[in-house]
């Protein structure tokens, strides 16, 4: 094997220029697989981030009506729903996907939150226990949290985020202000935001409307201080934070059937669902690959034009060493030792042709990145079965000219010397 290697390299050595053009066929075919298949998988990263975001992991199971979630600012509680109680969500929180879980009311609200003569529109109310916090992935920016004691007393606190401290307070010194939430007064204990910084990337109106459709802000209060401002009995929400991104579909419909296990409600349409922005990243890579993998067929072609090269070009060198080869064979050598050579040139020439196509695959994805914004990751399991499969473009279109190498007669191959 190594002395067929030797010869191998020898031969691509001894005819540099011809054997740079056969391969271009196949440096030209990986380059263009690489590059697509690395624009692809960086799409497909960008898609899931935007949609995800930073990697809380966090998923919202949320009562719904069809397919909307019920907005109970204008509905009563539907009957056969009743809280979620503490067995319920204990149950929740023993599933395997499940890091942790906390329950929450919510409010969308157009009008009804002030701070003097400003009010809050299109942000979100939450009432929330003191775990959820730290399930949402939430950090304390400026002052504290309600504790559970204070939420046990019905103290009038609440807990803004950033958005609400830039918007609705226009950057004043937030702590101590008071917000009528509902018709009631909370006095702004704290202020909120995310533990990790996620911008998504925007690159048209559609993924405006697509990612940043929720970004608004939000007002925390206490939980026991929902029915105060709002409404007693309403069914509510729960938050839970998955073991891993991957982890998150499996954890949001587990949650959702044990809470809709308990509910008996009048109307079928009436039920609990998780908002699986995993399974609609998925959805969207999945655009986004079957559009593009018709680009990679197309690409391939040139593989099987690559692969035609290297025949042509092995049998024209069959024919220039018809003398070495019968000299071999005149001195003992077998057929596979002789099939055996050819194979290993033919392979050799398209694994370098193949390892250059990585090469080139790699550069033309970061420049179509830098020309177009497109985000590109380069798949690098993608780009060793480029090279294996390089390889056995060789093996297979040097099948015949080998063969035809090792069943030249010897006799007849001396001759044409």
């Amino acid at each position: 094997m190594l002395e067929n290697l030797r010869l191998a390299f020898r031969g691509i050595w001894t005819h540099k220029l011809r054997s740079f053009l056969t391969m271009l066929g196949i440096i030209i075919g990986i380059a263009a697989i690489i590059a697509i298949v690395s624009t692809i998988e960086g799409t497909n990263q960008q898609i899931k981030e935007n949609l995800i975001g930073s990697g809380s992991n966090t998923v919202d199971i949320q009562l719904y009506q069809n397919d909307w979630p019920m907005d109970l600012s204008y509905n009563e509680p539907p009957y056969g729903v009743p809280r979620i109680s503490d067995e319920v969500l204990e149950e929740i929180r023993s599933l395997s996907e499940v890091k942790s879980a906390s329950i929450y009311s919510n409010r969308q609200i157009y009008d009804g939150v002030y701070y003097g003569n400003a009010s809050m529109n299109g942000g979100y109310v939450k009432g929330v226990e003191t775990d959820y916090f730290s399930t949402a992935n939430l950090t304390v920016k400026e002052g504290r949290l309600f504790t559970d004691d204070e939420c046990n007393a019905f103290k009038k606190f609440c807990v803004i985020d950033e958005e609400i401290a830039e918007d609705l307070l226009q950057n004043e010194e937030p702590l101590g202000k008071v917000l009528e939430i509902g018709g009631d007064s909370y006095v702004v204990i704290g202020v909120v935001a995310s533990r990790s910084t996620f911008e998504p990337t925007i690159n048209s109106i559609a993924d405006y409307e697509t990612y940043m459709q929720d970004e608004s802000g939000t007002v925390y209060i206490p939980l026991k201080d929902w029915p105060i401002s709002y409404r007693y009995d309403e069914p509510e929400n729960v938050l839970i934070r998955a073991m891993s991104t991957d982890d998150m579909t499996a954890a949001g419909k587990k949650t959702a059937d044990i809470i809709n296990s308990y509910i008996s409600p009048t109307d079928d349409s009436i039920k609990y669902q998780s908002k699986d922005l995993l399974e609609q990243a998925q959805r969207l890579q999945q655009l986004s690959s079957s559009t593009n993998s018709m680009l990679i067929w197309i690409a391939a072609i040139s593989l099987l034009v690559g692969g035609i090269g290297v025949m042509n070009i092995m049998l024209v060198s069959v024919t220039e060493r018809t003398a070495e080869i019968g000299l071999k064979k005149a001195i003992g050598a077998r057929k596979g030792k002789i099939m055996g050579q050819f194979l290993t040139e033919a392979a050799v020439l398209t694994s370098m042709g193949g390892v250059l196509g990585v090469a080139c695959g790699i550069g033309l994805a970061q420049i179509i990145s830098i020309m177009s914004g497109t985000p590109v990751a380069i798949s690098w399991p993608a780009a060793f079965v480029a090279v294996a499969f390089s390889m056995v473009i060789g093996i297979v279109f040097g099948i015949l000219p080998s063969h035809q190498a090792a069943n030249l007669n010897p006799i007849d191959a001396l001759r044409s010397n």
